[in-house]
């Protein structure tokens, strides 16, 4: 019974240590989009993303489903570089779900010649294929 409760001890803190681990790809991801999005190269920002049909992205203006359609919806908001401005984001909670996902948390702002803007985001991120993406962002 000992040697059960030591193993079981041992594998929950080699669970618990491969998830702190994790936590860095995540961070990771929200770096790229951020020197993507402030160099305004939306495509390069596109690549966090999950590049299926079936990518969820939830907005003021709706839901839009694919990727294709994501990257449309940016480049008609965000059709130049002042336009974009520079982005910045705030991460509040980094929640494991399991060993291949992520919920995320955060606060996204925006500074621009007119103005700064901010708002809130909830993001699913999924391990797919070896690479972290985004598979559901709802953003306002």
């Amino acid at each position: 019974m000992k040697k059960l409760i030591l193993l079981t001890a041992i594998l929950a803190s080699l669970y618990s240590a491969a998830l702190a681990q994790e936590e860095n790809p995540v961070k990771k991801l929200l770096q790229e989009q951020t020197e993507a999005w402030n160099k305004g190269n939306l495509e390069a920002f596109m690549e966090t993303y999950w590049q299926n049909d079936s990518l969820l992205f939830v907005s003021k203006n709706g839901v839009t489903r694919g990727w294709t359609n994501t990257l449309e919806n940016y480049k008609k908001s965000y059709p130049d570089v002042d336009a974009m401005g520079k982005l910045s984001f705030d991460l509040i909670e980094i929640k494991a779900l399991s060993p291949q996902s992520y919920f995320v948390v955060g606060k996204w702002m925006l500074e621009k010649s007119v103005g700064e803007f901010s708002g809130y985001y909830t993001l699913l991120i999924r391990k797919i294929k070896g690479e972290w993406k985004i598979v559901a962002d709802h953003s306002s």
